[in-house]
């Protein structure tokens, strides 16, 4: 449906039908936050929901830029690729320019986007549209591109371009995700691992409840995060907080607020190992032990939670979910909960009347299924 969407939004804004049609996935993390800037680890996994791009080469040297969803269309020349350029379509000509910056001889073309992927809800729409285009415009100019250095290239996009910190977990994860897994990502070394993740199978669900609170990556909580890990590297002489061996040691040495924002991140990563073991071994019920840890840390050490997601994850584990989590940035989006087949639609029912009796507007519920990373579709 959106793939004919897009087919169709092209033929309608150029008269031709497209060369082709690619989609970028959006991700859910299962568990591993803010730990990817700080060459930890994380555990991550593509959804069905995709930013899709209906493209077209063009000779003249410019690239047009339709967004389906905005009704907005935005003509560059090579002139107009400015970073730190605002507004929907710099996640597009981002990719243009990264390419470009590489190296990479990329030619004009029309790109037409539609996306299913909810906006500021921690699922990574921006990555999404990003490796979208990415591996259109690599597929239109015959680049060959392996598929890390395209998530490399994706995030130089968001991070150069855009000017959004993040780091390298949510292009890899649009990228380089397989159906029916998670994928474990050293973002040091960048050595990937497919971890199965068949919950289904053990009569489980993942269950995602949007709570419809919109967070922006570009806002300054995310970059004081990330600049107080780096200042607390500094203090301890570490490369990055995975290098911390002796966390009480450290814990010492640093002021109160720093202290606990390395706490989350050295806890962290040994979760994501850990869940590793625990997907290993079929545990889910440590695995929920595992992600609702994983909540409390974010909430009470790295201070990025908020009160809808609070909410969603107690009131999800009070209906009985193995384990609940936000998930994404921060400061709003979704969370995702751990529960039983024949739990799915209780657990949704008690989130949503939570909601309403706290006076916040109904969230959004569905079930993430581990999906495909990006590729052609037409």
């Amino acid at each position: 449906m959106l793939t004919q969407q897009a087919i169709d939004a092209f033929t309608a804004l150029t008269g031709t039908t497209p060369d082709g049609v690619w989609a970028g996935p959006g991700r859910i993390n299962l568990i591993g936050e803010h730990t990817d800037y700080n060459d930890g680890y994380v555990l991550p996994f593509a959804l069905p929901q995709a930013a899709c791009v209906a493209a077209s080469a063009r000779i003249d040297g410019r690239w047009r830029f339709r967004s389906v969803d905005l009704d907005e269309t935005v003509e560059l020349g090579v002139d107009g690729l400015v970073p730190g350029t605002s507004g929907w379509h710099s996640y597009l000509a981002g990719v243009v320019w990264a390419l470009r910056e590489a190296g990479h001889d990329v030619g004009g073309a029309d790109l037409v986007l539609t996306s299913d992927v909810p906006l500021g809800a921690g699922l990574s729409s921006s990555a999404a549209i990003e490796c979208a285009v990415l591996t259109a415009l690599i597929d239109l100019n015959g680049l060959d591109i392996a598929p890390m250095e395209r998530a490399k290239l994706a995030r130089v996009a968001e991070n150069a371009y855009v000017g959004a910190p993040t780091g390298l977990l949510d292009q890899a994860a649009s990228t380089l995700c397989e159906a029916d897994h998670a994928l474990f990502l050293d973002c040091r070394t960048l050595d990937t691992e497919q971890v199965p993740l068949a919950v289904t199978e053990t009569g489980l669900e993942i269950l995602v409840v949007d709570t419809r609170t919109r967070h922006s990556h570009v806002d300054g909580e995310y970059a004081a995060r990330r600049a107080s890990c780096e200042d607390a590297c500094r203090v301890l002489g570490v490369p990055a907080l995975r290098d911390v061996i002796d966390l009480d040691d450290a814990l010492a040495r640093l002021p109160e607020v720093q202290a606990r924002r390395v706490r989350h991140v050295v806890t962290e990563n040994q979760r994501v190992l850990d869940s590793i073991t625990a997907l290993g071994a079929g545990d889910y019920a440590e695995l929920g032990r595992l992600m609702t840890a994983s909540h409390a840390s974010m909430r009470d050490d790295y201070e990025i939670t908020e009160t809808s997601v609070d909410l969603a994850v107690e009131t999800a584990l009070a209906a009985g979910a193995l384990g609940a989590r936000m998930t994404g940035g921060g400061f709003g989006g979704c969370v995702l909960a751990l529960v039983g087949v024949d739990q799915v639609d209780e657990v949704a029912a008690a989130v949503r009347r939570a909601f309403a009796s706290a006076g916040l507007g109904e969230p959004v519920t569905f079930l993430a299924r581990p999906s495909a990373g990006a590729r052609r579709l037409v």
